[in-house]
């Protein structure tokens, strides 16, 4: 729930950087119900496990996982996993198209925040990491924190 630029983070798929090569990021919105964003607002939201897909031309996300807003919803609920449009602009989706379709790349979402009141979503094409790579990027975050360590020392 931090501020970067005038937008107030909600969630952060911190998941997602350790398990992908992350090769182009997207800004889409984000079509919610009202008790969605009230229920986002109030940091009751789930990134772990979702994705972005592409289909008749629309950009879908699936698996987010919004609970529901108990204060002040009603039986009018909505359902915490349903599939969530994401909106981008037209060239941007036409891109994104051919490049899906590559073997081995996916859509999965970093982050989940508001930006002058209005749900965004950063979008990324990623591709998996083998678990060599993810030892790698483990070493090399050890050997940043030693360094900044022995610096703040001395």
């Amino acid at each position: 729930m931090s501020n970067e630029e005038g937008r107030k983070i909600v969630l952060r798929n911190r998941k997602a950087r350790h398990e992908y090569h992350i090769l182009d990021t997207w800004e889409a919105g984000l079509v919610l119900q009202g008790t969605e964003v009230k229920a986002l607002r109030a940091g009751r939201a789930n990134l772990q496990d979702s994705f972005a897909r592409l289909f008749n031309g629309e950009l879908w996300l699936h698996n987010l996982h919004i609970s529901p807003y108990e204060e002040a919803g009603t039986h009018f609920n909505h359902d915490p996993l349903r599939t969530r449009k994401l909106l981008l602009r037209r060239q941007q989706l036409r891109k994104l198209v051919g490049q899906v379709e590559q073997k081995g790349l996916t859509l999965v979402p970093l982050d989940l925040y508001f930006s002058r009141g209005i749900a965004k979503v950063t979008i990324a094409l990623v591709k998996g990491k083998k678990l060599h790579d993810k030892r790698q990027d483990l070493r090399e975050k050890a050997v940043e924190r030693d360094m900044e360590r022995a610096y703040k020392v001395s």
